[in-house]
Parts: structure tokens; sequence; C-alpha cells
């Protein structure tokens, strides 16, 4: 009954419908072998994670390091890092912004501790200085005398040393380690922070956009293909231009997927280059923190050996007087100031 509707002009009409059919049964079997080529493409696709494109394990040329050798920033912070308690993962960017403010933290930290220090060399300062005032044996004489005095004297020279020493920590090394980099600096990571931010915001956006271009081609190929069924069963004018119409929406969807797709790999690779430039910046910055640091703490040891250093000179006097003690001029000098008689006791006469 289909033939005899569609044969209002003779035999040579059939021939040309069984023409037609077996085009469209070869256009539908061409657009078959289309989805399952791209479901096949799908399957091996790169790994997309949180927005991002990486390439699958084992496929694809070997990457190399940026820079060899060194354990860049550049080269191992490009995935997300999970978090422990399962709550929304960390961009590695954020690893690296999290590393400096930590290391302002313990910048911070390590000015207290020199702080700290320096209070208790002020406290033993003053207390060194208290007790070389004491009384205490004040009246010891001779030559033991004069070396207990000069210990004593010692204890007021050291206390010296000591407040002087306390007085170059606080210049040197405290304060230096407390202003490096002040409050200027966290508002310039916020800046790192924000614009890498608003990069992957762009990247996200881009991405749904592919996935919804995506989506709408296999809609379009899906249509197309039901389409393309229909007219092994019933053919006419009207499925013809359905058909026809079908694979033009198919066709623009698969230009809007690579328009999409273009514009994801142009955001990814301008994210790409300013990952590299501030993670550069940022490991910069690091070896400027650990240098300064570095340099501090070896003016703290240096101050320290010269503490050391002035106060074996506050003994040695201390030492040549100790070396000169004499027991026999002791006894003469306490002799001759406290002598009560040298005339000695006789036999009494009957």
């Amino acid at each position: 009954m289909l033939w005899k509707r569609l044969e209002p002009r003779g035999p040579n009409r059939r021939g040309h419908l069984l023409h037609r059919l077996q085009d469209f049964s070869d256009l539908r079997s061409s657009e078959t072998m289309r989805v399952k080529r791209r479901s096949a493409e799908r399957r091996h696709d790169p790994a997309r994670i949180n927005c991002v494109t990486f390439p699958l394990p084992g496929e694809g040329p070997e990457q190399q390091l940026l820079k060899p050798d060194e354990w860049s920033y550049c080269d191992y912070f490009w995935a997300d890092k999970k978090d422990p308690q399962g709550a929304t993962s960390l961009p590695g960017f954020e690893v690296l912004l999290q590393k400096q403010l930590k290391g302002k933290q313990m910048q911070k930290e390590m000015s207290e501790f020199i702080h700290e220090r320096t209070k208790i060399e002020e406290e033993y300062a003053k207390n060194l200085s208290k007790l070389s005032l004491s009384p205490l044996a004040a009246q010891e004489e001779g030559t033991l005398g004069e070396a207990w005095t000069q210990l004593k004297k010692s204890l007021h020279d050291e206390a010296e040393v000591h407040l002087k020493f306390a007085n170059k920590l606080h210049t040197e090394v405290e304060k230096p380690l407390l202003t490096f980099r002040g409050d200027h600096f966290k508002k310039d990571l916020k800046k790192y922070d924000h614009h890498m931010a608003d990069l992957r915001k762009q990247l996200a956006s881009r991405f749904a956009s592919v996935e919804k271009a995506r989506k709408a081609l296999a809609d379009r190929q899906k249509d197309l293909e039901v389409k393309t069924q229909q007219l092994e069963v019933k053919l006419s004018n009207k499925t013809e231009e359905d058909i026809k119409k079908a694979r033009r929406k198919s066709t623009q969807a698969g230009d809007d997927l690579m328009r999409c797709v273009d514009l994801y790999n142009q955001t990814q690779s301008k994210w790409f280059e300013e990952m590299v430039t501030a993670s550069m910046e940022l490991e910069k910055l690091e070896v400027e923190r650990i240098e300064w640091i570095q340099q501090h703490l070896r003016q703290y040891t240096t101050l320290r050996h010269e503490t050391d250093m002035f106060n074996q000179s506050t003994v040695e006097p201390v030492d040549q007087l100790l070396q000169n003690v004499d027991p026999s001029k002791d006894r003469e000098l306490w002799v001759k100031e406290n002598k009560t008689g040298e005339v000695r006791p006789v036999d009494m006469d009957i």
C-alpha cells in the first residue's frame, strides 16, 4: 500500500523512491557510526578533575618537568588537594598561599622567641648589677680581698655586656624578624588569591559551557538517528525535510561544541601561564624569607659569641688577681695592721 501511494507517475517512480530509501539508509548508518565513534572518543577523553583537564595515566607523550631537579613549585601543585575531612578540595595554588601565610606566622613566632630571650638577658643583667653592689664579704683583706672586690666588679661589667647583648638582640634580630614584610604582604597575597580564583571561576564557566554543548550535540545526534530510523518505515517529503533539518542542527551543535572547547582551552592555557608565573613568584618569596631569617639568626649567634668573648674579658682581671693571692703576704699585712705587741712573755723570777 505504501508503494502504491508513492507511485502516481509510472514504474520509474518506484526505482527513484527505492534509490532515496537506500540513500537515507546509508545516511542512518553513517550517523550511527559517527555516534559510536564519538562515544569511543569520549571514553578516551583526558581526565577532567574540578574543571581542569589532565591526561589519563599511560596515555599521550610523557610530560617533562618545567624545572627538573629543582622541586619547583611550578611543577607540583597543579591538582587540587583533597580535604582529609571530606570537605571541599583545596586548589594547589591555595596550598602555596597557605605556605606563605604559615611562613609569616613562623617568622612572627621567632621574633616573639627572641623577644623573650631579650627579656631574660635584661633581667639577668639587672640581677648581676644588683649583686655586684652586695656588701657581702666586703671586709675581706689583703690580696684575697682585692681579688674578691674585682670579682664583684666583674659582675657589674658582665651585667653591662648582657645589657648590650639584649639591646642588640632587639634591634638586630627581633625587630627585623618582626617587621620583615609588613601588613601589605598579606594584602598582596590576597590579590594573588583573588586573581587565581577568578581564573578558576572562568575555567569552571567554560567547562560548564562545554558540557552543555556536549549534551546538546548528543541530543541532536539522537534526534537525527531517530528520524533516520523513521525513514525505513515511512518515506515522505516531510520526513525527508525533518531529517535535513535535524542534520543541520546536529552540525550546528557540533560547531558550537568545537567553539566552546576552543574557548575552554584558551581559558585553561591562560590559567596555566598564570599558575607558572605566580607559583614561581611565591617560590622566590619563600627563598627570600628563608635567607632573611638565616641571616638574622646568624647575627644572633655572632652576638652570642661576642657576648661570651666580652664576658671572658671581664673575668680575666679576676683570674690575674687570684693568681697573685699570697697567704703569707696577706698574713703580713694583717699582722702589721692588727698586731698587739711583739715582745713575748718570760719566766717569773723569785
